[in-house]
């Protein structure tokens, strides 16, 4: 009865049926809550093959890809639309299988003849449903499974790589991203120290391109989480770490940078001097432009930076390297930033690199104002050189008389096909 599957889009089907398999699964959830023996070869067979024939199933393309995307840009509102009609039917059969999993009855070495690679593979691709009910059972009893077969834990985490491989480079549509990070989160957290080459491989190879994505906001809190136990586990990481998140720094989205400093100031605060030297320079170019950046979102996140304790400190032991860096952008914005809170963190910040090395402030001052002038001067030039040229360009408009203006000088010389010949 219960390996029979029925029409839930039609509520007025098979009423009768659908209510015999509900408590039919109810009593399975019970017996195996409560089950006093080892679970035999037979029964373990037929539960696999009950939770394959109810669970495994291919799900729709364009919509159910589309789904979670438009649902965390509109903010969610619309539940109702991301539901599965059969999870009358389907949570019962995923309680038992959780309950089965978990159960200190049954035995993984047997069971592991049927809770087999290609079972885990079949679960792996429902986490693609566009039902959040689903992925939570479905986190959960992948997360148990990991725990209870050992056996499988390196082709579960290949399978997981893969899925990330498919939807960074080719797809970019997978529902359940945000679940799968929170698997590894908790495996990332059980790694043995001193870390495998094979888990630095999947820090650098799936995990950071996961940045990439328009989407990332859909998953970022699980994928920070996943990249700061990395750096935690290993703070020789953190320039890796770094360097991967400028690779994939969002140029035009602004709510995505404000997104990235934040998980930068993350990675910083567990990262130590030595490694902090490698990256500083690339990293304050970086923050440079973000204090820059006429989004006053991404300014502020970016001055930020300094109320956080362990970074002043590491900006502080660099500071001869970091400040000639970043003192331009911190002058630009004195003069120019629209928004005046990002002024004042500015002041701020320009006060704590005074009292950190005042010659070096000087200095760097004198250098900003040098520059601007030389700049001033630039410009002065190529306007001047522009207005001599449409002055003569005006006067010799009726004549076929060739006009020849050296790079930014205050002359012009004009050569002529009569006085080219005379010469």
């Amino acid at each position: 009865m219960c390996c029979l599957l029925f029409d839930f889009t039609d509520p007025s089907k098979n009423l009768r049926e659908k209510e015999t398999k509900r408590l039919t699964l109810l009593d399975l959830v019970d017996y195996i809550a409560t089950v006093p023996t080892k679970f035999t070869d037979a029964a373990m067979q037929e539960i696999a093959k009950l939770a394959a024939i109810n669970l495994f199933r291919t799900f729709p393309t364009a919509a159910n890809h589309e789904s979670k995307v438009l649902e965390t840009l509109d903010g969610g509102d619309d539940e109702e639309l991301a539901l599965e009609p059969s999870w009358p039917h389907l949570q019962l059969v995923y309680e038992l299988l959780l309950r089965f999993v978990a159960s200190s009855m049954t035995d993984a070495k047997l069971a592991k003849r049927y809770v087999d690679h290609s079972f885990v593979l079949k679960l792996l691709e429902l986490f693609d449903s566009v039902d959040q009910r689903e992925r939570e059972y479905l986190k959960t009893i992948l997360h148990r499974i990991y725990g209870k077969f050992m056996v499988h834990r390196p082709f579960i985490r290949k399978a997981i790589n893969n899925i990330f491989y498919r939807f960074v480079f080719e797809t970019e549509r997978h529902n359940g991203v945000a679940e799968l990070l929170e698997i590894l989160g908790s495996i990332i957290n059980g790694f043995a120290l001193p870390l495998k080459e094979e888990h630095k491989l999947f820090l650098v190879r799936a995990l950071m391109p996961l940045h990439r994505p328009k989407c990332a906001a859909a998953y970022h809190q699980q994928l920070c989480y996943c990249i700061v136990q990395f750096v935690e586990k290993d703070s020789k990481l953190a320039d890796t770490v770094v360097r991967g998140l400028l690779r994939y720094w969002p140029v035009t989205n602004s709510s995505k940078e404000v997104m990235f400093l934040g998980e930068l100031e993350e990675v910083l605060e567990g990262t130590q001097a030595a490694e902090f030297q490698r990256c500083m320079v690339p990293l304050f170019r970086r923050i440079a432009r973000c204090l820059n950046s006429s989004n006053f979102q991404v300014a502020e996140r970016a001055l930020f930076l300094w109320n956080n304790d362990h970074i002043r400190i590491l900006i502080t032991q660099n500071h001869k390297v970091i400040m000639p860096i970043v003192f331009p952008a911190m002058e630009r914005n004195m003069c120019g930033h629209w928004n005046q809170a990002v002024k004042n963190l500015t002041l701020n910040v320009r006060k704590v690199l005074a009292e950190t090395d005042q010659a070096l402030f000087d200095e760097c001052l004198a250098k900003f104002q040098e520059d601007e002038a030389s700049k001033a001067e630039v410009a002065a030039k190529r306007e001047a050189t522009w207005k001599l040229l449409e002055d003569l360009a005006a006067s010799k408009s009726v004549s076929s008389e060739a006009v020849l203006v050296q790079r930014f000088s205050s002359s012009v010389t004009i050569t002529t096909s009569g006085k080219a010949s005379g010469s």
